[in-house]
């Protein structure tokens, strides 16, 4: 994406850099060539922004929650391909009739699908159609029972039979939401259901077709399975036991528990079924022994001898059901062999088992699957979901309507609120990052920004040398973060836990409190009085932490004289001594500070020397230059105050300059002024005492100091004279004297 176009663009300046000014048709139909590097945004969320945020939906292709700069293109794109004239995308609001392009197959479609709508809603002759005529039709449409999302929902389903079917089918497949909310089937899901149904009609007739081999127990064969699939684990473990011991007798000790695993079970109280006995060898483990398998039933317990008590159920089970029908009478013992010959007997029916198809379905029986094979039922539903299906080009003719009317509505307020920041500088409306206007402190701060995590906002938006309050807004049943940057002011009274009111752009109002503040000059003029605010905030620091030491001091003498009063008459009082160390270090620090005020008496001393307006003069550089440092470091944030980082913290890309310069600052907070018609009442309840002290102290030195000025340079004696004030002399003239006679005749 080049400026590859012999387009001629208009830029404007604002923050810091040019960005393009769109104006016209022409400039929305070439922006694919405008070069991303003069775009003020790349990037930004979908939600959370003051525009419908189902617009900025249709035109994120990818759902990733973002609108990138190839979505916007796109979206001009297919919107001014549907116009006759792209500026009518300029003008916004609903969408006329006959700007839409009928030249095209998709605009002929279209066209007539708006008026259709409009002719639904009783408005056939209406000239335009609104977003709200598109979604009204459009839900209206998702309620009927065919709306073309191929998608039947089960409530709507009169025949019983289907409809029992159509709940079976969902309960094994899943089911799907109908554009009304209700729930439905779809045909993946019947697919997916009667092909299981086939599979396992397929896997039961193979057991059918080799039932010697599969069943060899006939219907038995599967309890026997699980019988031996039950001890199959622990069977084996005893035998290869068994063939350890016969490799070496050494290893017996081994392969049975130790003595010791024993006596710590015998310790306590413990289940024959509990898991450290389970997890013992079935029975006791010697060279080639049998597996012991009888045991008698007491008063609900097992009594086996040498068998381990934890497994004597199952064994019984698997004897009975497995062992005694394949071996033949009534065993009380197994062999290695015989255990062999019984898992190779049911190897093939535990083959056949593992391959079951559709096991879910086992519930309907094969013979309630073979029914279901046979019958008509899914073509009856099949026929459903195709008929809603039908009719998906008529919720498509809708659903493109729908968005050419929101594209002409709201489209041109995106790009400039993405291509170029015009909304934000221009004033004329807030920008969509805008959410509403702050009250607090006498002020009102129109850039608020909605803010999901402030401490994550924060980490970023510092770099925007902003004053930034964030703020938890409330109001019933709702509650959100937003970003307020305090632009003109100060600060003094801005700290956490202040409340305020917040209006968004509704119109509805807020509690606001501050949670977290982040510092930066607001102002020159703040900053001019900051050192001298520090410095009285410092001494009032000083002042109460010396009052409260000077408290404690006295509370203590006051304990003490009360202690040595009550004490008088058991102790004699001790003379004093002065030490002489003291007294030398005393004299010291007297003279030191004797010195400090010699000094500063003897530099009042000699400015007071002077005249009188450059006393003044004096005064007022000693203001100038405590306050320039503080005054430059502000005059160098407030310049590099950007808007940048405080969308960048909240999903934008923000590609341009956007700084907030002093004038516009002033601009996004404005403070409270009297009206200009305002008139003061006389009438003042519970008023301060009167006093004109300051103001007569101001006239007298402002015209102390023009007196000064003019007696100064001779103005005063030249008017009067020569009967009044001094006579105006050079510094830079030299006074000559002549020298007396010496001794002449």
């Amino acid at each position: 994406m080049t400026a590859t176009s012999s387009h001629a663009w208009r830029f404007f300046r604002a923050g810091g850099s040019d960005q393009v000014a769109l104006e016209r048709g022409a400039d929305l139909l070439n922006l694919q060539h405008l070069d991303p590097k003069l775009w003020v945004a790349l990037a930004c969320p979908v939600d959370g922004l003051e525009i419908d945020a189902a617009t900025l939906r249709l035109m994120d292709a990818d759902g990733d929650g973002r609108l990138r700069l190839p979505e916007l293109l796109a979206a001009v794109k297919w919107a001014t391909g549907l116009l006759k004239d792209p500026e009518s995308l300029m003008k916004g609001g609903d969408l006329p009739l006959a700007m839409i392009n009928d030249a095209s197959d998709e605009g002929k479609q279209l066209a007539a699908s708006a008026r259709e709508i409009l002719s639904g809603l009783g408005k056939g002759g209406q000239a335009s159609i609104s977003v709200a005529d598109t979604m009204a039709t459009a839900k209206l449409f998702a309620e009927t029972r065919f709306n073309g999302d191929g998608v039947i929902p089960i409530e709507d389903i009169e025949d019983a039979k289907l409809k029992e079917l159509a709940e079976r089918i969902v309960a094994h497949a899943g089911g799907a939401v109908d554009r009304s909310g209700k729930a439905g089937i779809a045909q993946p899901a019947i697919d997916t259901f009667y092909e299981d149904c086939a599979a396992y009609d397929a896997w039961y007739k193979e057991g059918e077709a080799n039932a010697a081999a599969l069943l060899p127990m006939g219907d038995k064969t599967e309890a026997a399975v699980a019988a031996v699939r039950a001890v199959r684990g622990k069977v084996d473990d005893f035998f290869a036991r068994c063939r350890l011991a016969a490799f070496d007798a050494r290893s017996l000790n081994a392969v049975n528990r130790r003595e010791e695993e024993y006596l710590e079970l015998a310790a306590g109280d413990f289940s024959i079924t509990a898991q450290e006995v389970a997890g013992f060898p079935l029975a006791r483990v010697e060279a080639w022994r049998a597996l012991p398998l009888v045991a008698q039933r007491t008063q609900s317990h097992y009594v086996v001898e040498g068998l381990n008590p934890a497994w004597a159920g199952a064994i019984e089970t698997f004897r009975t059901t497995a062992v005694a029908p394949i071996i033949g009478g009534d065993p009380t013992q197994l062999t290695e062999a015989q255990w062999d010959s019984i898992k190779a007997k049911l190897a093939a029916h535990e083959d056949w088992a593992s391959r079951k198809a559709g096991a879910t379905l086992e519930s309907l029986g094969v013979a309630g699957v073979r029914a279901l094979l046979a019958g008509r039922e899914r073509d009856s539903l099949s026929a459903l979901v195709a008929q809603d299906a039908a009719r998906e080009p008529e919720m498509s003719a809708i659903a493109a309507v729908e968005r050419l009317a929101r594209y002409h509505r709201d489209l041109f307020q995106l790009l400039n609120n993405f291509v170029s920041f015009r909304d934000f500088y221009s004033r004329e409306r807030p920008a969509v990052f805008q959410v509403g206007t702050l009250f607090l402190d006498g002020r009102s701060c129109d850039l608020c920004v909605r803010v999901d995590d402030a401490g994550k906002h924060a980490a970023l938006a510092g770099l925007a040398k902003s004053y930034l309050a964030y703020c938890d807004v409330t109001r019933p049943g709702e509650k959100m973060t937003i970003a307020a940057a305090f632009t003109d002011g100060d600060s003094d009274n801005l700290m956490v836990g202040r409340n305020g009111v917040f209006y968004d752009r509704q119109g509805r109002d807020w509690d606001a409190t501050i949670t977290k503040v982040i510092e930066n000059p607001i102002s020159i003029r703040q900053a001019f009085w900051s050192p001298y605010k520090k410095a009285v905030r410092l001494v009032e620091e000083m002042v109460a932490k010396r009052a409260a030491a000077g408290e404690s001091a006295a509370d203590a003498k006051l304990g003490g004289a009360a202690e040595t009063t009550a004490n008088i008459d058991k102790k004699a009082g001790e003379a004093k001594k002065i030490d002489v160390g003291t007294v030398a270090a005393l004299g010291v620090a007297f003279g030191a500070i004797g010195t400090l005020l010699a000094t500063i008496v003897g530099g009042l001393l000699g400015i007071l020397t002077l005249p009188f307006w450059k006393v003044v003069l004096a005064l007022a550089g000693i203001l100038l230059l405590i306050s320039t440092p503080s005054m430059l470091i502000a005059w160098l944030k407030l310049r590099q105050r950007n808007l940048g980082p405080i969308l960048d913290a909240n999903g934008w890309a923000v590609n341009g300059r956007v700084q907030m310069n002093v004038p516009f600052g002033g601009a996004l907070t404005k403070v409270a002024t009297l009206p200009a018609n305002a008139g003061s009442s006389l009438q003042v309840k519970y008023p301060e005492p009167p006093t004109a002290l300051p103001k007569l102290a101001l006239t007298v030195v402002v015209i102390a100091s023009l007196s000064s000025l003019l007696n100064h340079f001779g103005v005063i004696h030249s008017l009067s004279g020569g009967r009044l004030g001094s006579e105006y002399k050079p510094e830079s003239a030299v006074k000559v004297e002549k020298p007396a006679d010496a001794g002449v005749p």
